[in-house]
């Protein structure tokens, strides 16, 4: 039998779709969770009333999909900045993430929140990556409280540095979620944003097993699994062998193929390279 990971898919593939469209086609494709970027659902996604959050709920719940989380935290509004000197702007930024917070707990229980969002974290107005990156630290913790409160996690995602100077590295993620020390603060890993990292990606899952809760998988290109040369069977089967009980989650950046071809194929790839495990 093959490990009975847990599949789930972000729902920007599925742009310009209905929300309740989308959370058909995914269950049809055979996904149990999908994963949502705020920016899909409004120019501030913040502002969503309690009677529009209660609304997808009731989606999703119809079509027995469970919500997974957040990504894409800080795209809209524009002009958010969770490292800047400006101290009314970090302000508001860390009021949106969190306000998103609240998003995510009324959508769903149990929910995450990937803060990934390079360009709202760089070092910006003269910083060192070093006094940015003490920021965002400083930010995490003081929201790290509130995110318990309401059952979410938080977790920080390195992204190569290509894309931002504010952890760029799955090494450098996991010292934050060390230092702060709270669990509502954690970690993931995504195959695509760790094109830069020197080790070999199965050993730093294997490492980091432990402060790890949500995995992305894409090829390191942006396309769909199945479509480049990615091992994922060696990444998956660290997974398997710990024993891991959160999502599988597809994100992809390249929509060329079609939103439903890409759900369907990728999610066969996957259980396809589920069975040849060996665990």
């Amino acid at each position: 039998m093959p490990y009975p990971f847990r599949h789930a898919i972000c729902n920007e593939v599925f742009e310009k779709w209905k929300f309740a469209d989308t959370c058909k086609a995914v269950l049809q494709a055979g996904y149990t969770g999908i994963e949502i970027a705020p920016f899909t659902l409004a120019e501030d996604p913040a502002a969503i009333t309690d009677a529009q959050r209660r609304e997808y709920r009731a989606v999703m719940e119809s079509e027995g999909l469970a919500f997974v989380g957040l990504h894409w935290l800080m795209v809209a509004p524009k002009g958010l900045h969770v490292t800047t000197p400006d101290k009314a702007l970090r302000e508001k930024s860390w009021l949106h993430v969190r306000r998103l917070v609240d998003l995510c707990a009324g959508l769903g229980p149990d929910g995450v929140m990937i803060f990934g969002s390079p360009k709202q974290r760089n070092a910006v107005g003269g910083l060192s990556r070093a006094q940015a990156t003490r920021h965002f630290v400083d930010g995490l913790a003081a929201i790290a409280p509130h995110a318990a409160e309401r059952g979410v996690t938080i977790l920080v995602e390195a992204l190569p540095p290509k894309d931002t100077d504010v952890v760029t590295s799955l090494d450098e993620a996991a010292a934050i979620v060390r230092e702060i020390n709270h669990p509502a603060i954690r970690t993931m890993f995504d195959t695509h944003n760790a094109i830069a990292e020197v080790e070999p990606h199965a050993s730093l899952v294997d490492r980091y097993f432990d402060l790890i809760r949500h995995l992305h998988v894409n090829e390191m290109d942006g396309r769909y699994p199945g479509t480049g040369d990615y091992d994922f069977k060696s990444v998956l089967k660290v997974f398997a062998r710990r024993g891991y009980q959160k999502w599988v989650s597809l994100e992809v950046f390249d929509f060329s193929a079609g939103a439903e071809k890409i759900a369907s194929d990728s999610l066969r790839f996957l259980q396809g390279e589920s069975k040849r495990l060996g665990v």
